[in-house]
């Protein structure tokens, strides 16, 4: 029995009450828009997995792509405030301010599981009206990246055209994990969920780790007098 035929025989105050709130509509967009894409999702795929009408889920969302667009600046506004904020807090890399962007940037991506596959397909649609709410949303991500990458880079050890590539491997470290760990959890045989509390707080050390050995002066410093005395 659906949601909507055993909300028949309810009063109607608790069929009210029952209806998605916002974030329950939100949450089956995203893991819908994720799998399928903006164009392989109708409204009544999302109708039907809420057990709404399609004039209700417009009531909520004027058309697919607001409902789209609430997605993805739900997924992207407190990942761009954060590393907005950490900028004009410091100038430099380290490790206090690594770990507190890590561990919202860890949280946010598991309560919302579906938000990186999510930006994977949406980086690579041809829609014009997707290209331009990524540009919007990821663009200045990637600059704030990409500034401060440029800006450590002569005490880092990276060169000049190294720096786009650094930006993005930065992208990559914080978005593969909720892409590819639960297929390569199948593959590999892991035994590990990888959505629990331990194996998030390994992910968290592994990325404070891995940003800091990329961008940290200190270490930058070790890695060029490696390579110049080698």
């Amino acid at each position: 029995m659906t949601a909507r035929a055993a909300a028949k025989g309810r009063p109607r105050s608790a069929e009210v009450a029952a209806a998605p709130t916002r974030e329950v509509i939100l949450d089956a967009a995203e893991r819908l828009f994720a799998a399928r894409g903006i164009d392989g999702v109708a409204v009544r795929d999302l109708a039907r997995e809420l057990d709404l009408t399609p004039s209700s889920l417009y009531n909520h969302f004027p058309s697919k792509q607001a409902l789209y667009e609430a997605v993805l600046e739900r997924g992207l506004r407190p990942i761009v405030e954060l590393l907005a904020a950490e900028r004009d807090k410091q100038q430099e890399v380290n490790r206090e301010g690594v770990a507190v962007v890590v561990d919202v940037l860890v949280r946010h991506m598991a309560d919302h599981p579906h938000l990186a596959r999510l930006l994977e397909r949406a980086m690579l649609e041809e829609t014009g009206s997707v290209q331009a709410l990524i540009a919007r949303w990821l663009a200045p991500l990637y600059r704030g990246a990409a500034a401060v990458v440029e800006t450590l880079a002569p005490e880092s050890g990276w060169e000049p055209d190294e720096v786009p590539h650094v930006s993005i491997g930065l992208f990559g470290l914080v978005l593969s994990y909720f892409i590819y760990a639960e297929p390569l959890r199948r593959l590999a045989a892991w035994r590990g969920d990888a959505m629990s509390p331990r194996e998030l707080a390994a992910h968290r050390r592994f990325l404070e780790r891995a940003i800091l050995r990329m961008l940290s002066p200190r270490l930058g410093e070790r890695s060029r007098r490696r390579k110049n005395n080698g």
